[in-house]
């Protein structure tokens, strides 16, 4: 269930539509040359990692990370107005979501060489006799989630103080989210790699993405957030 008019961050909370989330990838899009901005996907994972800290994140500080994964300032005359609105609707929806600790869906898009039409991810495909339920996992859905998963731990990497929180209240959802990220990303984290190890791989993308959102509410209770009724 989506929740309902609220406000948080001082933004009202009103999904954006289909039309209006191909606007904000096409204001992504024309982001100048000089910047690396996130992308639409990435861009919803950096919001949750920032929503998750132990202490609220100000706009000024996470915004400039939108428009470029340095932080680097756009050039003078640029015109980003519009698609901060779309982004600050989209953390209003978001931290309106995790301090109601309900579900949402994340921005996950399955890989258009893997579905023709690339709609959006977060329902089981039919299966394809590919081999689901193999024990193997979904590699296809490893590689859709990634992008989220950057901006998740860009945000992290940003703002470290929920990382400075030992335990497996932290851990252990963590490990849900840096599992897709591969062994070669996680330098001096043996113990978060141990648990990864020891999951069972996702079996296919619904249950990727469903992990995603588990961990985030489950971070947001590490992190010490009030819950909203």
């Amino acid at each position: 269930t989506r929740p309902g008019p609220h406000a948080l961050s001082g933004h009202p909370v009103r999904p954006l539509s289909d039309a209006e989330m191909a606007e904000l990838q096409g204001l992504l899009d024309g982001v100048p040359d000089s910047l690396e901005p996130l992308d639409l996907s990435s861009v919803d994972g950096y919001l949750c990692g920032v929503i998750v800290q132990p202490q609220p994140v100000a706009e000024t500080a996470w915004w400039p990370r939108v428009l470029d994964v340095d932080g680097r300032p756009p050039p003078a005359g640029f015109q980003a107005a519009r698609l901060r609105v779309l982004v600050g609707r989209r953390h209003g929806e978001l931290a309106s979501a995790v301090a109601r600790r309900q579900w949402f869906d994340p921005w996950v898009f399955e890989l258009e060489a893997e579905v023709e039409t690339g709609a959006e991810a977060g329902v089981e495909d039919e299966d394809d006799g590919d081999g689901d339920g193999d024990g193997d996992g979904d590699g296809a859905a490893v590689d859709a989630v990634y992008p989220w998963v950057t901006g998740f731990t860009l945000a992290l990497e940003t703002f470290p103080r929920l990382l400075e929180r030992d335990g497996p209240e932290v851990s252990e959802p963590l490990a849900l989210i840096y599992r897709h990220l591969g062994a070669d990303n996680l330098d001096d984290a043996d113990e978060l790699q141990a648990q990864i190890e020891a999951l069972e791989p996702p079996a296919d993308l619904a249950a990727a993405v469903e992990e995603l959102v588990r961990a985030t509410l489950l971070l947001a209770d590490a992190a010490g957030l009030p819950t909203e009724r």
